[in-house]
């Protein structure tokens, strides 16, 4: 089996209406037997086309695989539970976005928005930094695609006090670097207490190449794929969550290009289709770190960098920033009989989504038809390029902000049952509205009137004959 990224233009709907169905249907035809969509996009709408990117699992059909659910099923949620206020921090992998696309640099958008909700849902882009993360109390470290079919209805978030964490890594050929992988889960071990059944070294290994699209997202290929799903297979009873390290093939120049220039992470994309894949297949938490490919690339010379990217260049594994959150990582609950209960977080609970300006996938397209209210964050620019507002929500259901400290304020204001724009001035005079009579728009049926006196003096005549 592999992994693979592939674009796709499909023509403009008017008014962009039901998007979520049109992309379904288009996309699922345009897939040969054996092949399954993990990930998708809309990378760029202009006035004729939309302009997708879909991540692909291949050779499926080859191995005796159970059914698979779509990323594109949908269940839309029946009401909304104020209970509590729970709220979903997306930050797309690999998109070049200004806060969230190095080195964990969302971890303190991520503090802030948490001290404004009960629930912060959030993914490894936002807070994973090589060996720091930053997750709040309260926060809920799950895989990209995971929020995704959260917010889709089809599948719900279960806390746990702790997960059993295996660590699948790469025997690399410099014993150096697997030895590292060890020894940063003795630390976790020691420090977090984490439970750690067993590191699994491959000798199989998977290919993993990071390649960039023609939107410049960073994407890339995986072969040999079936290798990791042998050994998760072998091993299901022994673990509730699975970290993940293996090389990622990179020119040698990307390092220092990363480090040093205004270029896109380049592993993180790969790195989200592999653990898209593995969230799909078998319902459990899942993430990766990358594993250096040579002492070489450990000792570069790259002085004092972007403070986005210092926390890559102080870590040798990259591993404990995943070891903590898949610690706590909630237990995916598929039997949507138990939506609802105590302690299951379901789409009905979700009270907003938080985004970067022009990031169209299918949370936002979720969103959309769930009726979730959406934060859009101006300053986060990325290579994304779609407008928002020209989305059909609901009035009410988006806004757009320029900041995360904006943002906060939305949220608040939701939290609170106050209209945002009553907060700000001027404030609009209030709309009113002629409304004339339309006498033919309801019909009243005619009723024939009886008259039960004259009808009971009849029945009485009747009986006397």
């Amino acid at each position: 089996m592999y992994l693979y990224e592939k674009e796709i233009t499909l023509p403009i709907v008017k008014d962009h209406k039901r998007l979520l169905e049109y992309f379904s249907n288009d996309i699922l035809n345009k897939l040969t037997s054996g092949e399954i969509p993990i990930r998708f996009v809309v990378t760029t709408t202009d006035d004729k086309n939309y302009h997708c990117e879909l991540g692909i699992l291949s050779d499926i059909d080859k191995y005796l695989i159970s059914s698979i659910n779509s990323i594109f099923d949908f269940k839309k949620r029946d009401f909304e539970n104020v209970g509590n206020f729970n709220a979903v921090l997306l930050v797309p992998t690999g998109i070049g976005a200004e806060i969230g696309g190095h080195s964990g640099d969302a971890g303190p958008v991520a503090r802030l928005l948490a001290s404004a909700c009960d629930n912060l849902v959030t993914h490894p882009n936002v807070v994973n930094a090589s060996d720091i993360n930053e997750l709040p109390e309260n926060g809920l470290y799950v895989e990209g695609s995971v929020i995704t079919r959260l917010l889709m209805g089809t599948l719900g978030l279960q806390k746990v006090r702790s997960n059993r964490v295996i660590l699948v890594i790469d025997k690399h050929e410099d014993k150096f670097f697997y030895e590292s992988a060890i020894n940063a889960v003795s630390a976790a071990r020691a420090a977090l207490g984490l439970d750690c059944p067993a590191v699994i070294m491959m000798e199989d290994k998977i290919m993993m190449h990071s390649l960039y699209s023609s939107s410049c997202r960073a994407v890339g290929r995986i072969d040999h794929f079936e290798r990791l799903c042998e050994i998760l297979s072998n091993y299901e009873s022994q673990y509730d969550a699975i970290a993940l390290s293996s090389v990622i093939k990179v020119p040698q120049n990307f390092h220092r290009d990363y480090y040093l220039e205004d270029t896109i992470n380049p592993w993180g994309g790969v790195e989200a289709m592999l653990t898209h894949a593995i969230s799909l297949m078998f319902d459990i938490p899942s993430a990766h770190s990358p594993m250096l490919e040579s002492r070489e690339i450990l000792d570069l010379d790259l002085g004092v960098i972007d403070p986005r990217k210092a926390a890559e260049v102080v870590s040798v594994t990259f591993l404990h920033s995943i070891l903590k959150g898949l610690h706590k990582s909630p237990r995916i609950v598929t039997n949507q009989s138990v939506f609802g209960q105590d302690g299951v977080l379901s789409a009905a609970d979700i009270s907003c989504l938080v985004i970067p300006d022009g990031c169209v996938g299918l949370p936002t397209l979720a969103a959309l038809e769930q009726g979730i209210p959406v934060i859009v964050v101006k300053e986060n620019r990325n290579r994304m390029q779609n407008k928002l507002e020209d989305l059909p929500f609901a009035p009410g259901k988006l806004f757009i902000v320029e900041n995360y400290l904006e943002a906060v304020g939305v949220m608040h204001a939701l939290k609170a049952g106050v209209a945002p724009e009553s907060v700000r001035r001027p404030l609009e005079q209030t709309n009113v509205r002629d409304y004339q009579a339309q006498s033919n728009l309801f019909k009243i049926p005619q009723v024939k009137m009886v008259d039960f006196t004259l009808e009971s003096e009849k029945l009485k005549k009747k009986k006397a004959t």
